[in-house]
C-alpha cells in the first residue's frame, strides 16, 4: 500500500482581531514543523480584515497582509468583509503587497470582464506529499451588494459543483474552502459528489472535531483568532482513499505570542492611528448620543441617512453610536471608535403600519436594551429609533404596543395603508434588530460608504447639528 501524509492548518473569521494574531502565528509556525514531513497546506478561510479596527481602517487593510505575509499562509480565500467593504481598488492595492500566497475564489468575478481580477484565481492545484491537491475558493453569496461594487457573485454551490467536474479528474484530493456558512457547507457535501473536505467559515461555527457528513469531511475553527484547525489525512495512492488521522482546532491560548508578531502590529497600529488622527471636523458645543431616548447624533445621524438616500423618513438605531462627542476637533479616529460598525445606508418601502410597529417597539425595554451581534453591527445594544421627517407622541405609561398616540410625517398623519420611502440601514434588511423594518421593498443600498461617512458629512453641516437638538418624540403624560 502506498499511503502519503496530508496536512491541513486553517483559520477562519479572525476580523482584525490583532491582539489574537500573534499566537495564531506561533501556534501555526509550531504545527507547521510538528508536520514538517508533510509540508502542510496553511488555509485562512476569509474576514481576516474588518475595518471596525484602526489597524485596517487606517492602512485599508495592508496591515492584514503584513501579517498574512509574516505568519506563512499558502491560500487566502476573500470573505464578505474584504469583498464588500473594501472597493475593488482597495483590495487590488491590498493583495498587490501579499508575498508567499494565492487569493483563491471561484465565484467572484469582475462585472466588466466576467473575469477574475489579475491578483485572483478561481482554484489552485498544488502539490503536498505527492498527493495533487486542488483547492476551490468560494465566497457569500451577496449578488444585491456585490453587483454596487463592480463584481458578480455566482451562486457558490452551483460553482462548487462545476469546478469540481473540471477539477476532479486532475487531483488526488479536492478541498472546498467555504466562506458560506456551516448550512452551505452541509448542502455541498449533500448534492455534489467528488468533495474530500470542506473548510468552513463565516458562520463563526467551531467543530472541535471535523465532521464526516455525507461522505465528506467538514472542519471550521470558530472565530476571532481563538482557535487554529489542524487536520493530518492518509492518502492510499493505490485506492485514492482518503483517511483522517487526527484532527481539530488548537486553542490558541496555549500557544505564546510570536515576538516579531507582535512588534509588526504595533508598527502597523502606530502608522495608521497616525492616518486617522486627521480631522473630520471641529464643534462648537458636545453633542451627544443616548441609547434608550432621542439625543443629538442620533437625530443627526438620522437625518444624514435620509439625505443621502433622498428618502420621505431617516430611521435608525441608536446603539450605532458607541459615545458622545465632546467639542473640539473630532478625527477620523474618533468617528471610527464612536462609530465602527461597516454598515451601509438603504433606501426602503415601508407601510405605516410597518413604521409604527417598529416606533412602538423603540419605546419598550426588551428593544432598546437588546443585546446584538453580527450583521455588520459592532456595537453593543440595539438602542431606540432615531427619527427625520417624523414627530411620535406617546404616552410612556401606555401598555406595550399601545403607547404612541400620534404619528406624522412631515406634517402629515401618518397612514397605516400608505407606503413610504425610508431612508435605514442594511442591517434592517436582514431580519435583524426592528423586524418590521425588514419587511418592505429594498430599492437601493448605497457602497462603499458607511454610515460613518453619513456622519463625517453631518459634522460638517451648521445647519444639520443645529436640527439635530429639535425632539422627534413627545411624552405627553
Amino acid at each position: 500500500m502506498d499511503e502519503r501524509k496530508l496536512v491541513l492548518l486553517h483559520t477562519n473569521d479572525i476580523h482584525s482581531h490583532f491582539e489574537r494574531m500573534p499566537r495564531i502565528a506561533e501556534a501555526l509556525r509550531r504545527l507547521r514543523t510538528k508536520h514538517a514531513a508533510g509540508d502542510p497546506l496553511v488555509i485562512d478561510c476569509g474576514d481576516h480584515m474588518d475595518r471596525m479596527r484602526p489597524e485596517t481602517e487606517g492602512s485599508a487593510g495592508l496591515a492584514n497582509i503584513a501579517v498574512l505575509n509574516a505568519t506563512g499562509y499558502d491560500l487566502v480565500v476573500p470573505g464578505n468583509n474584504e469583498g464588500l467593504t473594501m472597493t475593488p481598488d482597495m483590495l487590488a492595492a491590498a493583495y498587490a503587497e501579499r508575498r508567499g500566497y494565492s487569493v483563491v475564489c471561484g465565484n467572484l468575478l469582475e462585472s466588466a470582464t466576467g473575469r477574475p481580477p489579475a491578483w485572483m484565481e478561481p482554484y489552485r492545484i498544488v502539490e503536498r506529499g505527492g498527493i495533487r491537491v486542488g483547492v476551490i475558493g468560494l465566497t457569500a453569496y451577496y449578488p444585491d451588494f456585490y453587483s454596487l461594487l463592480g463584481w458578480t457573485v455566482a451562486e457558490p454551490i452551483e460553482t462548487a459543483a462545476r469546478l469540481t467536474e473540471r477539477l476532479r479528474p486532475d487531483v488526488d484530493v479536492l478541498v472546498v474552502v467555504s466562506h458560506l456558512g456551516i448550512n452551505n457547507d452541509k448542502a455541498m457535501a449533500e448534492r455534489i459528489d467528488g468533495i474530500d473536505i470542506i473548510i468552513g467559515s463565516h458562520t463563526h461555527h467551531l467543530l472541535e472535531q471535523p465532521l464526516h457528513y455525507a461522505g465528506t469531511y467538514i472542519a471550521a475553527a470558530g472565530c476571532f483568532g481563538k482557535y487554529v484547525g489542524e487536520l493530518e489525512f492518509a492518502y492510499d495512492a493505490d485506492s485514492g482513499a482518503l483517511r483522517l488521522i487526527d484532527g481539530g482546532c488548537r486553542d490558541t491560548d496555549g500557544f505564546p505570542p510570536d515576538p516579531g508578531i507582535e512588534e509588526l502590529i504595533r508598527a502597523e497600529e502606530r502608522a495608521s492611528r497616525s492616518r486617522l488622527e486627521r480631522a473630520a471636523a471641529v464643534l462648537d458645543k458636545p453633542i451627544d448620543i443616548r441609547w434608550e431616548t432621542e439625543s443629538g447624533l442620533g437625530n443627526l445621524l438620522a437625518s444624514g441617512i435620509r439625505r443621502w438616500t433622498n428618502a420621505e423618513i431617516g430611521i435608525v438605531n441608536a446603539g450605532q453610536i458607541l459615545q458622545s462627542l465632546p467639542a473640539g476637533e473630532v478625527t477620523l479616529y474618533k468617528l471610527l471608535e464612536i462609530c465602527p460598525s461597516p454598515i451601509n445606508p438603504c433606501l426602503v418601502r415601508l407601510s405605516g403600519e410597518q413604521i409604527r410597529r417598529a416606533l412602538e417597539e423603540s419605546l419598550l425595554d426588551e428593544f432598546t436594551r437588546k443585546p446584538l451581534k453580527g450583521f455588520g453591527f459592532r456595537g453593543k445594544v440595539l438602542g431606540t429609533l432615531c427619527l427625520s421627517g417624523v414627530r411620535v407622541e406617546y404616552a410612556a405609561d401606555g401598555e406595550p404596543y399601545g403607547k404612541i398616540r400620534s404619528v406624522t410625517v412631515n406634517g402629515e398623519p401618518l397612514d397605516p395603508l400608505r407606503l413610504y420611502e425610508v431612508g435605514t440601514i442594511d442591517m434592517f434588511t436582514f431580519g435583524i434588530g426592528y423586524m418590521s423594518l425588514g419587511q418592505g421593498e429594498t430599492v437601493a443600498y448605497y457602497l462603499p460608504e458607511f454610515i460613518r461617512d453619513v456622519l463625517r458629512a453631518q459634522l460638517g453641516d451648521e445647519e444639520e447639528i443645529r436640527r439635530s437638538g429639535v425632539p422627534r418624540w413627545f411624552s405627553i403624560g
